[in-house]
This record gives C-alpha cells, structure tokens and sequence, in this order.
C-alpha cells in the first residue's frame, strides 16, 4: 500500500505542475505588489520551466509577515545557464543596494543561490533557503533530451565545483521530500541545516502547510 500511495502522490504532483503553471500564465500576477514590508528582503529563485510565480504561495507567506519580496522577471522560465542567471540576480541586488537578503528557491534555484554566495564579494546575502534543489546533481540528468537539463548531471563542472565549496553551506537550509522522483538521491547538503519532510513530489510540496512553517522557522528560528 505504502509503494501503491507514493506512487499516486507522484502523478498528484505532476498534475499541481501543470495546473499551477497554467494558472500562472492565466491569472499573471504583478510583482510590484510584494515589495512592502520592513523585514529583510527576500528574493526569490524558482527552478528550471519556472517562472517567480511558481513560488507565489511562499511569496505570500513571507510578505504577510512583512517581508518585501523581489523577483526576477527576467529571469523568464528560467531555461538559460546558472552562470548567467546568477549574474542577473547579482546585478538586481547591486542596482538597489540590497543587504541582508535571504534567498529563497526551489530546485534548480538553490544551485543559482549557492553560486550567488560563493560569488558574493560584497556580503549583501544573509542565507539561502532552497527546496528540493539538486545540490549533488541527479542521476536522472542523463537522460534529459536537452542541455538545459543535463546541467543537474552530478559530473557538470559547475555542480562539482559548487559541491566542493562547503564553506557557504553553513548559512544554507535545505528542505526536502523524503521522495523527489527527479532527485533519487535527495537534497542533503554537508554542512548545512537538512530538514527532511514527510512529502513525496518535487513540486507539490511548495504549496504545503509543513513546507511553509520551516521556510519561517528558517528565515527567523526560534
């Protein structure tokens, strides 16, 4: 029953992809409405096919907690190189002066938040929070039928290089499905602050109640 119940949770997850990714595009939402609040910002990092609306339903959490909420609508569905879009992110925190800015992905996200902390010469990043990201790449990527997803091969350069730096994982917190059928081998990253949930999927668990209280529990732990 348990493998029968995972199973059916995999294609649940599958559908709240799409259907979410569908909404977006019907239902746009405007970026600007988040940047109130007088907590530190918050920048979002969504994942590969994603736009900053994939992460709206932490966006409203964190902003109703009084945290501004940046995006990167740029950025697009994310589909370019981890170099490039790190890069961007780190040309938006410098045009507005950004400091003390916690970083909040999910899945190929985590990887652009981790390259922005290693490459963070002006301090202006607080910690990373990342769901589901790949930080030792997926044993699934070799299959992929396009570059943009054969990135997350545990062999890529930049992910071995990234891996090998430990020195930012201390501020990292990776929250994670005990099964992500994309990443076999889980989200564990050495060093840095794991919490396993009890969830299955790589998507769904972005709308969860449990998801949302560790995101808040790791942007101001008690």
């Amino acid at each position: 029953m348990g493998l029968l119940r995972d199973l059916g949770l995999i294609v649940a997850d599958r559908g709240y992809q799409v259907l979410e990714q569908a909404r977006h595009l019907l239902r746009p939402t405007t970026p600007e409405r988040y940047l109130g609040g007088d907590r530190p910002p918050v920048l979002l990092l969504p994942g590969i096919y994603e736009t900053w609306q994939f992460l709206l339903p932490v966006a409203d959490r964190l902003h109703r907690l009084g945290h501004p909420i940046h995006v990167l609508t740029g950025l697009g569905y994310n589909r370019g190189t981890i170099p490039d879009a790190a890069a961007l992110a780190e040309r938006y925190l410098e045009d507005r002066d950004l400091r003390g800015v916690i970083l909040v992905a999910h899945s190929k996200g985590g990887i652009i938040g981790k390259r922005l902390m290693v490459d963070d010469r002006d301090g202006r990043i607080a910690r990373l929070i990342a769901v589901n990201s790949p930080f030792g790449g997926s044993s699934l990527a070799r299959f992929a039928p396009n570059r943009a997803l054969r990135v997350f091969s545990p062999r890529d350069p930049i992910l071995t290089a990234l891996a090998a730096n430990l020195e930012a994982n201390s501020r990292i917190t990776s929250i994670y499905s005990r099964l992500d059928p994309l990443i076999p081998e889980g989200s564990r990253l050495e060093g840095a602050t794991n919490v396993e949930l009890d969830l299955v999927g790589h998507f769904r668990p972005l709308g969860s109640v449990r998801l949302m209280a560790e995101v808040e529990n790791a942007i101001a732990p008690r």
